[in-house]
């Protein structure tokens, strides 16, 4: 059997067993969280509208993180940093060749933890921008926010975002070792954002976000607001905050846009006329 094939086959054995798990655990705390304190009232997550589409991604979507990050930062480490024999590769993978590489690791997971999120508010403010937008809009178009809707990424809107980001990252000399950390922080906050509760966080809305934080980014009237993903912070800062007090958002979407119900038929939809 081919090299390659042996290579996938591990990377969707790989990816199954790290995720049911967490689609085990996160649908059962959910379920639980959003029974007895929802911020819309209705259908449980297991009957949202697109299930099966939202399960696609989740299975699909981390096999693009995997490739993505780690074939662009091959492709960069040998054209154009030259580093061409295996030894070396893994060494850069090891203790990185950036400037960073030189400080404790705690300092790297603060500088990125926090410059990570600053990049990811402003490649999302441009996604939402006329050039970008189809990509991102397959995110936006689910009509019920849910955790499970957490994955819904097309492939672009993550190798422009996310892995775009780790990338330069990992170029800059950031140990590998703290995607073992944030890793399991990325996907259990995503869901908890988009997770259907109407939990304001009280005076924290100004420094993390939540859910209803989050959900109010979702609605059809609000989409320009709330771009960031953990710390919403830098929406404050930069004027894009919008949370009202004694009211909980509803009304999600995407306005004026047919959107294909189809994971494959969404993964076209930016290049379709």
């Amino acid at each position: 059997m081919p090299q390659i094939v042996l290579v996938i086959a591990d990377a969707v054995s790989h990816t199954l067993f790290r995720v049911l798990p967490y689609l085990v655990g996160m649908g059962v705390m959910f379920a639980v969280l959003s029974y007895w304190s929802p911020a819309n009232p209705g259908r449980p997550w297991w009957h949202k509208r697109g299930l099966t589409t939202d399960i696609c991604y989740w299975l699909i979507v981390p096999l693009i993180n995997r490739f993505g990050r780690i074939g662009i930062t091959i492709l960069i480490t040998v054209y154009l940093l030259g580093i061409n024999t295996t030894d070396g590769l893994v060494k850069f993978f090891e203790n990185g060749h950036g400037v960073l590489s030189r400080l404790p690791f705690w300092v790297q997971f603060a500088i990125y933890l926090f410059g990570s999120e600053f990049c990811l508010y402003w490649m999302h403010r441009a996604f939402h921008g006329k050039a970008l937008w189809r990509y991102h809009a397959v995110h936006h178009a689910s009509k019920d926010v849910e955790w499970i809707s957490a994955a819904r990424f097309h492939p672009v809107n993550l190798l422009l975002g996310t892995v775009l980001v780790d990338v330069i990252a990992l170029l800059s000399g950031i140990t590998p070792d703290i995607f073992l950390i944030m890793g399991p922080i990325d996907t259990i906050t995503s869901a908890f954002v988009h997770a259907n509760l109407n939990w304001t966080l009280g005076p924290f809305k100004y420094i993390l976000a939540g859910p209803v934080f989050h959900r109010w980014h979702h609605t059809l009237e609000h989409g320009d607001t709330n771009f960031a993903g953990t710390f919403s912070l830098f929406d404050v800062m930069f004027g894009t905050f919008y949370m009202p007090e004694g009211v909980l958002p509803e009304n999600y979407g995407i306005e004026g846009e047919e959107m294909p119900e189809s994971f494959g038929m969404q993964i076209l939809y930016p290049v379709m006329p």
